[in-house]
Formats: C-alpha cells, sequence, structure tokens
C-alpha cells in the first residue's frame, strides 16, 4: 500500500512533532523514570508483556516518550528489541520453583504451601482516596520498611502446583515432557495450523484488552464454559544459560517478575470425567490477562465453531502493533481511493435517475 503525502507535507509534519513536545511538557515539574517505573508498575508490566521485552526502565522511558500511550510505549520498546543481538538462549525454567509473592486458588481452600494473598486491589474499596494528591512518598516507603522489619520472617516453603495432586489423582492427563524446539514467534513468521508454543508465545504479546475481551464472550455465552481459577501465582524465576565451557552447567543471569495461571475446567470423556486445563503466562503483574489467556488456550485446543475457537482468528487480530497499526492507518491520505469510490457513487446515481 502507497502512500502520497499532500503538498507541503514535511514542513506540518515538522510542526506537528513540535507540537507533541509542548503536550509532552505539560509543566514544569517533570516526570522521573523511577517514578514511572515504580509507581506505574502495572503499566510498565503491561507494555513489557505486550512487546515481549523484560526491561522496566526502557518500558518506562517509552511511556514517557509517548504520553503514557501504551499501544505506542510497544512499537517503540518492540523496535529497540529488533536491534538486540540474541546471545545466548535460555535453559527450560520450571516455574515450580517459582519465588512466589503471591498465590492463590478458587478450586480450593486449603493448598499445599498456603494461599498468600500477596498485593491485589481484589480486595480494595473503590473509592478515589482524595489525601494522596499531598502524599509523602518517602514517609510511605519509611513507615512501610518499619513494618516489614518488625515482622518475624516466615520460612520460605515450597509451593507445588496444585494440578499436581488431581495428576496423581487421575483427574487430568498427565503428558510425557516435550523436548521439541519451541516455535519463536519473534524468528519466524506464524504458520497454520499453529504448535502450542506459538500460540500461547502469540497471546502472550497480545493486547490485553484484546484478550480479555474474547474470554468474557467465551463466559457469556460463545463457548459455554465456566472455568475455575486452580492457581494463580505471581513470582519471580530465575533465567539459566548454559555454561560456555560446560553446557552439562547452568549460569543463572537473572530474574523475571511472572504472572503463572492454571484453569481447571470440566470436560466430558466418553469413558471418564476428567478436568481439562487451560494455561496463561505473562511478564508481571497481569493477573487478568493471564487468566483469560488460559481461557482462551483452553477454547484453542477444543475446537469449534466460535470465534475464540478459531486459531487464525485468535492469533491474527490480537497483536497490539498490527492492530492498532492497521487502524490508525486509515487516518493517512485515502484521496485517490475514495475519489474512484465517490466517481462510482455519482455514476451509479445518475444512470438511476436516468
Amino acid at each position: 500500500m502507497a502512500y502520497v503525502a499532500v503538498s507541503g507535507g514535511r514542513e506540518a509534519i515538522e510542526a506537528s512533532i513540535r507540537l507533541l513536545d509542548y503536550y509532552r511538557s505539560g509543566t514544569e515539574k517533570d516526570v522521573e523514570l523511577e517514578a514511572i517505573q515504580e509507581k506505574l508498575s502495572l503499566l510498565v508490566d503491561r507494555v513489557m508483556g505486550e512487546a515481549g521485552l523484560y526491561a522496566k526502565e526502557y518500558a518506562a522511558l517509552a511511556l514517557k516518550q509517548c504520553e503514557g500511550s501504551v499501544e505506542e510505549a510497544v512499537f517503540l520498546l518492540r523496535a529497540y528489541r529488533s536491534t538486540l543481538t540474541r546471545d545466548y538462549y535460555t535453559t527450560v525454567t520450571d516455574t515450580k520453583n517459582m519465588r512466589v509473592v503471591r498465590r492463590i486458588s478458587a478450586a480450593f481452600k486449603d493448598i499445599e504451601g498456603g494461599q498468600i494473598l500477596g498485593a491485589t486491589y481484589d480486595y480494595t474499596h473503590r473509592l478515589i482516596h482524595f489525601d494522596r494528591r499531598e502524599e509523602d512518598a518517602a514517609a510511605l516507603a519509611q513507615a512501610v520498611q518499619g513494618e516489614l522489619e518488625a515482622q518475624t520472617p516466615e520460612p520460605v516453603t515450597p509451593c507445588p502446583r496444585v494440578s499436581d495432586a488431581l495428576k496423581q489423582e487421575g483427574l487430568i492427563d498427565t503428558y510425557e515432557p516435550d523436548d521439541t524446539q519451541p516455535w519463536d514467534v519473534t524468528e519466524h513468521m506464524l504458520e497454520f495450523p499453529a504448535t502450542r508454543s506459538a500460540r500461547l508465545q502469540t497471546m502472550a504479546r497480545s493486547d490485553t484488552g484484546y484478550i480479555s475481551g474474547l474470554a468474557y464472550s467465551v463466559l457469556r455465552c460463545f463457548g459455554g464454559v465456566h472455568p475455575t481459577v486452580g492457581e494463580l501465582r505471581t513470582g519471580y524465576v530465575e533465567l539459566c544459560v548454559p555454561y560456555l565451557f560446560d553446557e552439562q552447567q547452568e549460569i543463572c543471569i537473572g530474574e523475571v517478575l511472572m504472572t503463572e495461571v492454571e484453569n481447571f475446567i470440566e470436560a466430558d470423556d466418553k469413558d471418564q470425567l476428567k478436568l481439562a486445563v487451560g494455561y496463561g503466562a505473562v511478564f508481571g503483574r497481569n493477573e487478568n490477562k493471564a487468566i483469560a489467556m488460559a481461557v482462551i488456550d483452553h477454547e484453542l485446543e477444543l475446537g469449534g465453531e466460535y470465534p475464540t475457537q478459531d486459531e487464525e482468528f485468535v492469533l491474527m487480530h490480537g497483536d497490539s502493533l498490527e492492530m492498532n497499526g492497521f487502524i490508525s492507518h486509515l487516518k493517512l491520505p485515502h484521496y485517490v481511493t475514495f475519489q474512484s469510490k465517490l466517481d462510482a457513487v455519482r455514476k451509479t446515481r445518475g444512470q438511476k435517475h436516468e
């Protein structure tokens, strides 16, 4: 698709870009990157997830540059990621070893390792606290730190998966480990039918609102299932790469914060009743997206006539860049094509009039 700029467009575009700086300045007070990174962490996590790059500082910088526009920030971060060399591939990470900061189950009250509420807005009153306009961030941080230091640290207990107990009872199918190389959607074009690894990667980078809307349609009537969150866990997982001089050994290079969800869905087997499992995993704290992703994961595995069960429909329309980019392109000049449409309408109207 090609477009021709209007005459004198260069000067107008340059002036438009200067106006962006005017709107972005807004006030003489500057917003520090650390403030965006730490105080708008949920927004930063969303941008990192949809960009497919775990880099909090760069995500905060992108948000600052584009006035908080999520799709523009994702565009900037993806563009930057495309310039980076890939020196290593991490080994498979077992999230069972996650350093958990939040863990709940809607399926069972008592689970091994315990329910850990962690930080969540689920139990807050949805009321604006107007006194926070004059909040003293330093005093708040000091008070919270003092409370944490006063508490007796509890010993770290392992948190086995809730699904493991159900697998032992034969209520969930078990599978042999899949050692096939995951399909990397950042290096290869998406092909249909897509592998499950390609599906999960694509959905993990999809627009949060898009995935949530699809999952909502499933719960209402276009899917007819009501899954139960078997386990939702948020925490830090270590990333390791093979040691250069001995590939049998690993070197830990850091850790990332992520949210992981397993949904349990009643699956009617001809021989016996079992549970199906939907899976979702995303960067940072983005629980609704992880849950929605797990809902759609099961729908795609199930297949059927609903849009949420159509692999190509789901995977091809949720990418933040392509979705917003194609909608945005409607603002570009379409003078020639529109005039041809207008001429066709006028000609048809003229023929009918005659």
